[in-house]
């Protein structure tokens, strides 16, 4: 299959207290475009640091990175947060329309393009609230609506589940599946719960060590739709611990 994102040997390091810091080193990594792969690792193994790269808030130390979206006028990658990050001041819309801001659009352009994109998250009626009147899953909807607003190539999601409740977390897990199958996105979702890697994605990259590069590459069998706790992802888990080599990552709702 065609990749949209082609990685090569990629490293990354900084100079923190005069000291050189490598976060990545030597990290090869190819996602097909429609693709759904998921980043598991230890916290502080570089996941974050990949789609900071990835999304051009950080550059490669070496290596190369290459994202080939479809079209010229095409976006090529947008970033949901953990946290949703909406502007207070701004209504529920106009929070959308935020990347699109510079594009030339006019207003009105703009807040259609967002009202359509409330509409893929199932909040076209909450478009003129404030963000004080969301409650926390629907913040994330609204956040995960802007990156699909400026229609992206690839949508690059940091861990954006992960400081919802259990309830609220696979409600959105499974939204997300949900629009993912309905407009044929991209997605690298990065999170280091391994259960919720499993339910969402149909390929899993580790990454481990210091500095992080990619140790293990996993294809998902579950077929969809999927259940959670299906056994047959107790071995993928089994895998992926081992090539872990011990460092800790939270498995479903647990720390």
């Amino acid at each position: 299959m065609e990749s949209v994102i082609d990685i090569r040997g990629l490293g990354l390091a900084f100079e923190r207290d005069g000291k050189r810091a490598e976060v990545l080193r030597g990290l090869d990594l190819s996602v097909a475009r429609g693709s759904f792969v998921a980043i598991v690792g230890a916290s502080g193994v570089g996941k974050s640091t990949l789609l900071r790269v990835l999304i051009g808030l950080a550059e490669a130390s070496a290596g190369s990175v290459r994202v080939s979206p479809r079209g010229a006028e095409r976006q090529p990658v947008a970033l949901v947060f953990q946290d949703a990050r909406l502007l207070p001041w701004r209504r529920v819309v106009d929070n959308v329309a935020f990347g699109l801001e510079g594009s030339g659009l006019s207003r009105a352009e703009r807040r259609a393009k967002a009202r359509a994109a409330l509409a893929i998250v199932g909040l076209a009626d909450f478009a003129e609230r404030w963000p004080h009147q969301l409650s926390g899953g629907q913040r994330q909807r609204v956040s995960l609506a802007r990156a699909l607003a400026v229609e992206p190539e690839v949508l690059l999601m940091d861990e954006p589940f992960s400081a919802l409740d259990a309830i609220t977390r696979e409600g959105l897990q499974d939204e997300l599946t949900r629009i993912w199958a309905k407009t044929g996105k991209t997605i690298l979702f990065v999170t280091h719960d391994l259960e919720e890697a499993t339910y969402l994605a149909d390929r899993v990259v580790v990454l481990a060590g210091a500095p992080g590069r990619a140790v293990a590459d996993h294809i998902v069998e579950a077929p969809r739709p999927r259940s959670r706790g299906d056994a047959r992802d107790e071995a993928l888990h089994a895998s992926v611990r081992h090539h872990l080599g011990g460092e800790e990552l939270r498995d479903g709702a647990g720390v």
